[in-house]
């Protein structure tokens, strides 16, 4: 009777440790490695309107891992008004807005990339139309056209904000207006312009304010006018200009590249361009040289055309800055640069190997009678090649129209400043007294490299 007795709860105990046991491996297994498998045989992409799970899983994980941008409302003086004025300025007709055609016009391109209903979803950024949910804020003022206004218009001509007329336009006044208007965002002020975004592509543009924005991250194209308080690779984009010259579309080759070296360009330059009259002292005379004296216009852009196309080294020789769009005129018309400009910062070189597609030379040894023919005359059509085809690799780089180009590419170069501007962020709420501020900020940037010096 005992070993009854016994048998009972012993099997009651077996019945229950089996049924833990079916529980546990229905509902709370992995996930079976068989189902796994067949997973991993699905397709990767879309075919028409249909989308594998795997696809979909790729899409939600760029669009989570993008940069959320907010595209600033400004008011129309800023935008769309400056272009009028630029047209009226030149007596054309206001009422057909078109950003005209010059090197600056990053500034529309990026605009009208960010108001675009169809943009695309694997970008480096997304607009937001929330600004809570914004990493970065982007303020949309043609700078560089606003400048261009000034000395041209015409007396009493300009467009006020509403669409009026009335006043002289002043490129001065526009920028102090954006000032004013921007410290009274709440946005501006919560993390003093950190995260804000400006485009400054000409030179010159916003230098009345740039003390005021030199915060944000900004998009240039040198440093050639900028302290190195104001600006730095650290924080700051370089640009490339809009190429103003029509691109190279056949196929590498020297056979239609009957001119060694070319440049056609204004011979005098201030500052750092005082190297392009030596240059036309030692190369106006070489056999198998085109150097010639001109300003920007449409039968001088035909003629750079017919140049480049037709030579096999273009010359980029600093200017009043250290940039200019001859050199990426040069690379979309797969005519090797060669860059004498000793300060010269380049765009997007985490990309793009300089080395391969460029020849670089120093500004004193490249003035001395005979060395650069010389250089160039050594270097064999297998390396030239060599070069062309690096150049053809890249050149979509430097296509503010191509969808993969330039506008691309910028945004991706923005999307890498975020780490440093939460960097920034965090570190001057930490910093509460005002006098450390400054000094703080160029202990990491002392000059426009960026190299640390003190800490």
């Amino acid at each position: 009777m005992a070993k009854k007795s016994l048998l009972k709860p012993t099997l009651a105990t077996i019945l229950l440790i089996l049924a833990f046991y079916a529980f546990f491996n229905t509902f709370l297994s992995p996930i079976n490695p068989t189902t796994t498998k067949l997973d991993s045989n699905f397709p990767f992409e879309s075919t028409g309107s249909s989308f594998t799970l795997l696809s979909t899983e790729k899409t939600s994980s760029n669009s989570h891992n993008s940069i959320k941008v907010y595209l600033y409302d400004l008011p129309r003086k800023f935008t769309y008004g400056v272009i009028e004025n630029y047209l009226i300025a030149r007596d054309s007709d206001s009422s057909k807005l078109k950003y005209p055609g010059n090197q600056h016009s990053a500034e529309w391109y990026l605009f009208s990339d960010l108001i675009r209903e169809d943009r695309d979803d694997s970008s480096e950024i997304v607009r937001v139309l929330d600004p809570e949910d914004a990493d970065l804020f982007y303020v949309p003022f043609f700078s560089s056209l606003s400048l261009v206004v000034n000395p041209i218009r015409p007396a009493g001509g300009v467009v006020d904000s509403n669409g009026g007329g009335g006043g002289v336009y002043s490129d001065e006044e526009m920028q102090e207006s954006l000032i004013e208007w921007l410290e009274e965002q709440g946005y501006w002020k919560r993390n003093n312009g950190w995260d804000h975004v400006f485009i400054c592509q000409d030179p010159n543009a916003l230098y009345k304010v740039v003390d005021r924005v030199k915060n944000g991250i900004l998009l240039l194209s040198d440093f050639g006018r900028l302290r190195g308080d104001q600006s730095s690779l650290v924080k700051d984009v370089i640009l490339p200009y809009s190429h103003r010259i029509n691109p190279f579309n056949g196929d590498i080759g020297v056979e239609g590249r009957k001119s060694l070296l070319f440049f056609m360009g204004n011979r005098y330059r201030k500052e750092g361009g005082k190297v392009r009259d030596l240059l036309f002292q030692v190369l106006e005379n070489q056999d198998d040289v085109i150097i010639k004296h001109g300003a920007q216009s449409r039968e001088s852009r035909r003629m750079a055309t017919q140049g480049m196309h037709s030579s096999k080294f273009c010359l980029h020789p600093a200017g009043d800055t250290p940039s200019a769009c001859r050199l990426f005129d040069a690379i979309v018309s797969l005519c090797v640069p060669v860059i004498i400009s000793d300060h010269i910062e380049l765009p997007f070189e985490d990309a793009i190997d300089y080395n391969k597609i460029a020849i670089f030379v120093d500004s004193n040894t490249a003035v001395n009678p005979g060395y650069l023919v010389k250089k160039l005359r050594k270097v064999s059509t297998k390396r030239i090649l060599e070069y062309q085809k690096e150049l053809k690799k890249v050149k979509h780089y430097f296509e503010y129209e191509d969808p993969n180009g330039t506008v691309k590419e910028i945004w991706r170069q923005v999307s890498l400043k975020l780490p440093h501007v939460k960097l920034m962020i965090n570190r001057e709420k930490r910093l509460v007294r005002r006098d450390l501020i400054e000094p703080d900020c160029s202990c990491l940037c002392t000059n426009n490299t960026g190299i640390i010096s003190t800490i």
